[in-house]
């Protein structure tokens, strides 16, 4: 009877340590999917970038994740995928606009062929009244009106080489002038105010289209292609490190209304965060097609 009682409490023991194990084991693993749960994004200062940016971050927030914007231009954003110091960028424009940093990167940096808006559209604008200048054939003719002027944003962005790109297929004798988006959409909205001319590369979708009458100069050689689509890119690993984001961001679709709606909420908000958690909170059902 001794004997039974003595193996009966070893036994007792036994599932003891082993319960208490099994728990410390949880909890070391519950540490590790909680560090797991950190994400970097990269954010480009481009209205659309910003916006989408920081609908994920209020989407990821939402679902236990800590999401971090990390302020880069392109071409560093490309370097910190490399590196592994960004986990994600949200535009990737292609065939054409960044055809140069897929040909760079593809072999260190994870483009998803998945696209998020399919009807993205790049080229030469000019405003609604200049009714002599209907494509980019007719610059030259007009050198003086725009002072031999192309007004531009970042160095470095893809729409900036093409655009460099352009000005040799065109034999345009005119310069392009780096600044940044919203410099350049200052001097857009003052030439408009005051009836004057100005050429300037643009995207769509964007919100200036929806305050200013702008229109899209033919491009008859293609230089800047035709219908671009948006994708995203994450580093190496990702997808094994965040197989759920990974699953999300290659569910996520967004047409004309939805782009356009976020990117003004977002552009009228005191901080964009509080304007992409707006949008978020009124279009659940959609996220929820995301994330499901």
């Amino acid at each position: 009877m001794k004997s039974w009682k003595k193996q009966w409490s070893m036994l007792l023991t036994i599932v003891m340590i082993t319960v208490l194990t099994a728990c410390g084991s949880t909890n070391e693993a519950g540490g590790e999917e909680e560090s797991n749960k950190e994400l970097t994004i990269g954010q480009i200062s481009w209205a659309e970038n910003i916006a989408v940016t920081n609908m994920w971050k209020v989407i990821l927030e939402d679902k236990g994740y800590e999401v971090e914007l990390e302020n880069l231009n392109m071409g560093s954003t490309m370097a910190a995928l490399k590196s592994g110091d960004l986990d994600a960028s949200l535009e990737i424009w292609l065939p054409v606009q960044d055809a140069n940093y897929l040909e760079s990167y593809q072999d260190t940096v994870n483009f998803s062929d998945a696209t998020w808006y399919d009807n993205a559209k790049v080229g030469l604008v000019v405003p609604e009244y200049l009714d002599e200048v209907n494509s980019i054939e007719d610059l030259n003719e007009h050198k003086e009106m725009f002072e031999g002027n192309i007004v531009g944003f970042d160095p470095g962005a893809g729409t900036m080489e093409v655009t460099e790109q352009l000005i040799q297929d065109y034999d345009l004798d005119y310069v392009l002038q780096s600044s940044s988006e919203p410099a350049m959409l200052a001097e857009i909205g003052e030439a408009v105010k005051n009836e004057e001319p100005i050429v300037a590369p643009l995207w769509s979708p964007h919100w200036i289209f929806s305050k200013y009458d702008l229109k899209f100069l033919e491009d008859p050689k293609k230089t800047y292609g035709g219908v671009e689509k948006i994708h995203h890119a994450t580093r190496q690993g990702f997808a094994d490190d965040h197989p759920e984001v990974s699953e999300w961001l290659k569910n996520w679709k967004m047409n004309d209304q939805q782009i356009g709606e976020l990117i003004n909420v977002v552009e009228n908000s005191e901080e964009p965060i509080d304007g992409a958690r707006e949008w978020v909170e009124e279009n659940e059902e959609l996220i929820g097609e995301w994330v499901k």
